[in-house]
């Protein structure tokens, strides 16, 4: 049994859905040892996400963002956690919505992820600088 943790950090972005997958396959490493297992992702952030979806048209990531904004405007009168600006309490709300981790199977050495999936980073905030990850790898070993 093949049981690992690592932590790596992914690159600011600006605000919006990016797709991260080939990224976060690059700091995950190897995988070439596990036969079937899976890996968890978290996001060790309050005002970003981790989600699954459409890794093709990036205009489905805008359309993401698009409705993120209006389900969950900035500045709104109603939020009172407001002194890191209008951007933080929204950014919050929507890292509860999408979620801060993400339970991906493991198969042949590599991610199991459909044709069309892939890995966004949630980006909430303006500027919302670096984000930390820890990745739990448990499966068996191959072979």
């Amino acid at each position: 049994m093949i049981l690992r943790q690592l932590r790596f950090t992914l690159g600011p972005r600006p605000r919006g859905f990016h797709l991260v997958t080939r990224e976060v396959a690059t700091k995950l490493g190897d995988l070439a040892g596990i036969g079937t297992g899976l890996c968890y992702l978290f996001l060790q952030h309050a005002s970003a996400s981790l989600t699954l979806n459409e890794n093709a048209d990036p205009t489905v990531r805008e359309d993401f963002e698009a409705l993120s904004r209006r389900l969950v405007p900035d500045g709104a009168p109603y939020y009172r956690h407001t002194l890191e600006g209008p951007d933080d309490m929204p950014a919050h709300l929507k890292a509860s919505l999408f979620g801060s981790g993400l339970l991906l199977p493991i198969g042949g050495g590599r991610l199991e992820l459909g044709t069309w999936q892939g890995i966004y980073l949630c980006e909430h905030r303006e500027h919302g600088g670096p984000r930390a990850v820890v990745a739990t790898l448990l499966g068996e070993q191959k072979g």
